[in-house]
């Protein structure tokens, strides 16, 4: 099939590229005329595992191009794909500008037959509005509508496609449901769990995904907070939620908060959806509540740690993405976190092995430090932030050797707690 992916960004450019994998033809459409060139090159603008490999490997055998002309892009597509961003608006819903330029330009080149496909994570209504306004842009044009929500991780983008644990897609005709059947046949026949429904489902299906994440987060960071007061173990305890099936073992590891480019934004979202809808989601406003104390909280923890107020202290903070394995720094519980213990006067040093760049013109008043030694050398403490492999694997007796005081401050809980104390480090974690 020709397929043109509307937005080259983290999902249209991971869903594009996995595309071309299976054997269709894509081309990647962006406005952003430096991220073409940078793709056309042979380049790459995100850092995901992986996604370099398939983008020039499937740019060298002619079945991925990318563009920023529609004439170039839409004319002869048998699926248009919409994959642009959705960015929170000053009211918490969903800004949905970008969908509507880019319906608009699609507009123009529509032909019989497509398939217009929202990937666009988008509220309930969405897609079918996107129906209505081409019919009107372009009256007497047969095409199809479809919702097709994506479920991409960050730092496992692109094993997730290709091995997803469902595929989910919205139609309103039999002909539409057989087009996306047939986009990804391969995987289907690979077993891949497929839901079929309607447009509305589709879209509230993301959504409610992604809340539930956000809300056992959220819950697991509560109960530690119990578990610290009360001599319990968080550890034990989410071993023990985990070997409950009706649970699961995911999104109970307690951390610093959620963060990225999904989960708070589409909990806003979904809240100001409920509450048009007449329905207000007191669970959802809770996580988000929760998760919003979370950075400002961890700076406490961080300054209880230290014996003393931190103004003046030297803080070396490892970790500036909000998870590892991406170079994304949106709505990071490390940088909140940082940004407070630079507001209460401490003089932090930090380091992550992909955020560095993009944090320059994110935070300021702090030091950059080419790797973990120079972070942690002269520190008073040092607090994991983000869960890097790197940071999971320190030389312990070199760290002690490097701070000026030997403490640590582990908000990922990396560490057995007797390998720190067997190191002479002052060792504190998030439950435990």
């Amino acid at each position: 099939m020709r397929i043109a992916m509307v937005g080259a960004g983290y999902a249209g450019l991971v869903t594009g590229a996995c595309l071309a994998e299976l054997g269709h033809t894509v081309t990647c459409l962006d406005t952003d005329a430096q991220k073409v060139a940078v793709l056309r090159s042979g380049g790459i603008t995100i850092f995901e595992k992986d996604l370099a490999d398939y983008i020039q490997r499937n740019a060298a055998a002619a079945r991925l191009d990318f563009t920023t002309d529609y004439a170039a892009a839409i004319p002869g597509s048998d699926v248009v794909m919409i994959a642009v961003g959705t960015p929170q608006s000053q009211r918490g819903s969903s800004d949905l500008s970008h969908v509507h330029d880019a319906v608009a330009d699609v507009a123009k080149f529509l032909e019989p037959d497509m398939t217009i496909v929202i990937k666009s994570t988008v509220p309930v209504g969405t897609t079918a509005e996107v129906a209505e306004r081409l019919a009107s842009l372009r009256p007497g044009i047969d095409f199809e509508i479809a919702s097709n929500p994506e479920f991409l991780r960050q730092g496992t983008a692109v094993d997730d496609f290709m091995h997803p644990d469902r595929i989910v897609v919205g139609t309103r005709t039999a002909a539409a449901a057989a087009t996306l059947r047939e986009l990804y046949q391969p995987i289907l026949d690979a077993g891949a769990p497929k839901v079929f429904t309607n447009l509305e489902t589709s879209e509230l299906i993301k959504y409610a995904s992604n809340a539930f994440l956000a809300v056992k987060l959220s819950f697991i960071n509560e109960m530690a907070d119990v578990c610290e007061q009360s001599g319990s173990n968080v550890g034990d305890l989410a071993a023990a939620l985990s070997l409950d099936p009706r649970i699961g073992e995911h999104y109970l590891s307690p951390g610093p908060g959620y963060g990225g480019s999904c989960l708070p934004k589409d909990m806003q979202a979904l809240l100001h959806t409920s509450r048009v809808a007449g329905v207000p989601s007191r669970v959802v406003a809770a996580a988000i509540d929760v998760n919003s104390a979370r950075p400002a909280n961890m700076a406490g923890k961080i300054e209880a740690a230290i014996g003393s107020p931190i103004n003046g202290k030297r803080i070396a903070a490892l970790g500036l993405t909000f998870k590892a394995n991406t170079d994304d720094l949106r709505e990071s519980p490390a940088i909140g976190i940082i940004r407070s213990l630079v507001g209460h006067g401490a003089r932090v040093r930090v380091y992550d092995p992909e955020g560095m760049d993009a944090a320059r013109s994110v935070i300021s008043g702090v030091e950059f430090a080419k790797d973990v030694e120079e972070c942690v050398e002269g520190a008073d403490a040092v607090a994991i932030l983000t869960e890097w492999n790197e940071f999971a694997s320190l030389d312990l007796d070199r760290i002690h050797k490097l701070l000026a005081e030997p403490v640590v401050v582990d908000l990922r809980n990396l560490y057995d707690p007797a390998d720190m104390n067997a190191a002479g480090l002052t060792y504190h974690s998030i439950g435990r």
